[in-house]
């Protein structure tokens, strides 16, 4: 989501003029994207402001934006007095209006007050970080309210868009060339359209069937809003990949209910049951939490029980962490931070012994992959299809291929993480070359900035995206009118 939140701001501000340049040096006007859904990323958002200071003597200037700056609000001026700018998710398309304040020399902006907004950030703008594959934001915010969640604190109610909205979006991005597109959400299977003509699962299928789209995700599901009409869809739509990241954060009921998750360890394998039932072989990926407030040890075997019974292909293990303004802070019984990474550790290692056997069933399969990247001489690639999650390939450069194509190749291995692959030509005959396959779950936070030198105002992110941008004196003028 933040990824996606981040390319909507550059588009955003690209539209108003500005344009792209290369380094934060260059900078007057830096502005961070956060995260604080765990308390490692927030502590790093903290630690990246710090650095950040040494710049303040050079006249730049500096905004906080996303789910720290909303869950921490006018309390990051005191604890950065450098920071002009703090601006919160719901607030992000009024970012041109608060700049042109900034320019005006207003020394503390704020945009604070949308949590309880009907609006979702939409624009035409959007600065696609990736010319294949792209994101479209369905739904913002989050109903739920888990014991230990931020999201609903940070990201405000649930609101949807209209499912014409996103098919117009889903269609433009066709057109342009993207084969894949990925549908977000904090929890994307509780859409509602707004205009009551389409059901998630109904929307799903209609933007796989939006001609030029070769592949279509989807992603957070929660499992109390996870319907078998989103299997049926998956089974009835080649184009939907055939997998379902589903978290379960524990194995426990009881521990699921001190979590309010709202569903029972049996109503999260009903719909297991429903997936495995597919007439595809769909693959199921999880989140699970360990060393939650109160979890006994009879409860941590549950949830590594679960891990046999339903099998997931991946699973993203977190120690439980505490986080502001959450229900689960009034919890007692905290688990030792030891005991939570022994756990953690036992957790992955059983999910391991898992996948060393379950991955073996993959060998001799022929799968269509998409050429990602390149790296160092080799080209990373994403799975079409089984076992599906955000896995990829590594090929020889010595084999010629090109972004953004899709090719078949066989799998030949398996490992704990990863699977190994070959080339395999439409006429069914082998190439020699080699390919590895391996899990990643993605989760960057980003930052922007700003300069204005000699009648510009220029832009930049640090980053690995590299986003930077330029807006002329002209454009801020004719903002102000």
């Amino acid at each position: 989501m933040n990824v996606h939140d981040s390319e909507k701001v550059v588009g955003t501000l690209v539209s108003e003029g500005y344009r792209q340049v290369e380094t934060v040096e260059e900078a007057g006007l830096v502005l961070y994207n956060t995260c604080s859904i765990r308390d490692r990323p927030n502590k790093k958002s903290s630690n990246r402001l710090n650095d950040y200071k040494k710049y303040q003597k050079q006249g730049k200037k500096f905004g906080v934006l996303g789910c720290v700056a909303q869950q921490e609000g006018e309390k990051i001026f005191d604890r950065a007095p450098f920071v002009s700018l703090v601006c919160g998710s719901a607030s992000y398309r009024n970012l041109p209006q608060m700049l042109i304040q900034i320019e005006a020399g207003k020394s503390r902006v704020t945009g604070l007050d949308d949590r309880e907004t009907d609006e979702c950030f939409e624009t035409e703008f959007t600065s696609r970080t990736n010319p294949y594959r792209g994101y479209i934001t369905i739904i913002e915010g989050c109903d739920k309210f888990c014991a230990y969640c931020v999201v609903p604190y940070t990201r405000g109610k649930e609101r949807s868009r209209s499912a014409a909205s996103v098919l117009t979006e889903a269609r433009q991005m066709a057109d342009l060339g993207y084969t894949e597109i990925q549908l977000l959400g904090q929890n994307v299977n509780s859409y509602k359209d707004p205009s009551s003509t389409k059901t998630f699962a109904e929307l799903l299928a209609a933007v796989g069937e939006v001609g030029g789209i070769r592949r279509v995700r989807f992603t957070t599901s929660h499992p109390r809003d996870f319907g078998r009409d989103i299997v049926d869809a998956i089974d009835a739509v080649p184009t939907l990949c055939d997998h379902v990241h589903l978290p379960v954060q524990s194995g426990s009921t009881r521990t699921l209910d001190a979590m309010q998750r709202l569903y029972t360890r049996d109503q999260y394998l009903e719909r297991v049951m429903w997936i495995r039932a597919a007439k595809r072989e769909i693959s199921l990926t999880s989140d699970m939490i360990v060393g939650f407030p109160g979890e006994t040890e009879p409860d941590f075997e549950e949830t590594l029980s679960l891990l046999g019974q339903v099998g997931f292909d991946a699973v993203f293990g977190f120690k439980y962490s505490p986080r502001p303004n959450t229900p689960s802070l009034a919890l007692d019984d905290a688990i030792p931070d030891e005991e939570k990474a022994r756990r953690l550790n036992v957790l992955l290692e059983r999910q391991r012994d898992i996948q060393r056997s379950s991955y073996q069933r993959h060998i001799g399969k022929i799968v269509e992959v998409m050429v990602e990247r390149e790296e160092r001489g080799t080209c990373a690639m994403e799975r079409a299809h089984k076992p599906e999650h955000n896995s990829e390939f590594y090929r020889s450069w010595r084999s010629r291929t090109s972004r953004g194509r899709l090719h078949r190749v066989m799998v030949t291995g398996s490992f704990p993480n990863s699977l190994w692959v070959q080339w395999w030509n439409s006429g069914e005959k082998k190439m020699e070359v080699e390919m590895k396959i391996r899990w990643t779950h993605d989760g960057p936070s980003h930052e922007y900035a700003h300069r204005h030198s000699k009648g510009r105002w220029q832009r930049t992110l640090s980053c690995r995206y590299g986003w930077a941008f330029t807006r002329r004196i002209a454009s801020r003028s004719r903002l102000r009118k």
